[in-house]
């Protein structure tokens, strides 16, 4: 098991009294597989992506990396295994290439070739000096791919990463992770609001609802048959969002 998720609770104060975005969640993510989060709007399934990686720091429970909990990693090591890539590319200052060779630059590494990282998400040699900003959101989402794989991760979020993309560059981003996956034993905790999406790309697959874990598979048969009623109102549309 790649990452363990034990009992999760997340609580914060607002306006004078304690809203709780998660509450008693746990689950397992396999090694070497696409997991989805999947819920309505709310549930609570971007909040708990950012715990994996501690930019949302828990209330109570424990998150174990390969059986070591994930408060006694220091951050900085935790987000170079754990990365990530958000719905909306954010560049540094520079080229392509620059924003590859960032997180070897900042750790002090031997700096890796950026070419190996663009051809990893089917780009070519010629992106690497051009301006990120300039290019296609399909493209920059790759480039964040490419820059998060650059730290060597043993983990990819990925926070509704096609959301802002066209039918094709969505089809696209989809084939790179998924050939990550199988030819680099990535394993991937991907939060998406499309069903279709997550029919395609995940193996496994957590519904999520108001901050609780309504049900945790594999997604082959959550989406054949789920095993609770409020799994089977999520898929016929039935499962509203937060108040």
């Amino acid at each position: 098991m790649k990452l363990s998720v034990e009992n999760i609770s997340l609580s914060l104060k607002e306006k004078h009294r304690d809203l709780t975005l998660l509450e008693h969640v746990s689950l397992k993510i396999r090694e070497g597989r696409v997991h989805a989060l999947l819920g309505p709007s709310g549930s609570g399934k971007s909040t708990l992506l950012y715990t994996l990686n501690r930019l949302r720091e828990i209330s109570e429970g424990k998150i174990y990396l390969d059986e070591t909990e994930t408060r006694l990693i220091d951050v900085l090591e935790l987000r170079r295994r754990v990365g990530l890539v958000m719905q909306k590319a954010i560049f540094f200052p520079g080229t392509v290439s620059d924003n590859i060779l960032y997180g070897a630059h900042i750790q002090g590494k031997e700096l890796p070739d950026p070419g190996h990282y663009l051809e990893l998400v089917g780009l070519n040699i010629d992106f690497a000096n051009r301006d990120p900003n300039t290019l296609s959101g399909g493209q920059q989402q790759r480039v964040s791919i490419a820059r998060a794989l650059a730290n060597d991760p043993e983990v990819l979020l990925l926070d509704e990463p096609t959301s802002a993309l066209d039918a094709q560059a969505s089809e696209h981003l989809e084939e790179v992770v998924t050939q990550l996956c199988q030819e680099c034993q990535l394993t991937v905790v991907w939060v998406t609001h499309d069903l279709q999406q997550a029919q395609r790309v995940a193996q496994d697959v957590t519904l999520l609802y108001r901050g609780h874990m309504l049900e945790q598979g594999e997604a082959r048969q959550f989406f054949v048959q789920p095993s609770t009623e409020e799994g089977k109102a999520y898929l016929e549309g039935r499962l509203g969002g937060a108040e």
